[in-house]
């Protein structure tokens, strides 16, 4: 299953769950249970002080009712902006590694 998600504006990870969560009238004690771990811990995650486990992303999309996929791609996202935002040549970093994605699911 391929996602082809569009935006109108940069919707990080966080960002996504926490607007998901309150449309959806949960409590972050709601969704930090089902995920068995604490509240103020789900509450950073929320914030982006902390990293979801990618462990993590299934439950979290099947509590919020999220595409597992979409949730995965904002995920991944997040950390590669994470490694090359502050790089002068980061736009290069990501076309090579965008053109060898491309290599290696030729090869498959």
């Amino acid at each position: 299953m391929t996602s082809h998600i569009l935006y109108s504006q940069p919707m990080q990870f966080c960002e996504k769950i926490k607007d998901k969560r309150i449309t959806q009238g949960l409590l972050q004690r709601q969704v930090a249970t089902a995920l068995e771990i604490d509240t103020p811990l789900y509450s950073k995650i929320e914030r982006g002080e902390r990293k979801a486990k990618r462990s993590q992303i299934h439950k979290i999309a099947e509590v919020l009712n999220i595409d597992s996929e979409e949730l995965l791609i904002l995920w991944l996202a997040d950390q590669v902006y994470e490694i090359v935002k502050d790089e002068n040549v980061a736009a290069q970093v990501l076309k090579v590694a965008e053109e060898g994605i491309k290599y290696s699911t030729k090869k498959d």
